[in-house]
């Protein structure tokens, strides 16, 4: 008794679209994944821009706390490293109000800018009051 198989290639077919269905499905995953991951890449290196920029503001303070004074600008490279950039930090007005903006820059070239619209007192060490803080605007 002999059994006649007539759809002899339909199985093969199969096989291969389903292969096919299977590779795309990979390729889009992986196309997903790589995106999210520059993504996050992206958040950090932000991140990283609005810290140095942080640390602008944060110098600028000191140097008003100390002295009572502050350059118009000055600016401080963070040096080499995944932590690394460098900020820029100008003042505006005159004591006791003073506007300081800096502007931080990650290794990666992502920016940040933080301004600071401040009162500073007379005495030394002076006291500092913020009166409206802006990130990225």
């Amino acid at each position: 008794m002999k059994i006649k198989i007539k759809n002899k290639g339909s199985v093969l077919l199969i096989v291969v679209f389903t292969i096919v269905l299977l590779t795309a499905f990979v390729v889009g995953m992986l196309q997903i994944n790589s995106e999210q991951i520059q993504i996050m890449k992206n958040e950090i290196f932000t991140a990283q821009a609005k810290a140095i920029a942080e640390a602008g503001i944060a110098y600028a303070f000191s140097q008003l706390r100390s002295s009572c004074s502050l350059p118009a600008s000055f600016s401080n490279n963070l040096g080499d490293g995944p932590g690394s950039g460098s900020y820029t930090v100008t003042a505006t007005g005159t004591r006791p109000s003073i506007t300081v903006i800096s502007t931080g820059t990650s290794a990666q070239n992502f920016t940040s800018k933080v301004e600071a619209d401040i009162t500073v007192g007379s005495t030394s060490p002076c006291k500092i009051r913020i009166n409206k803080l802006k990130v990225n605007q």
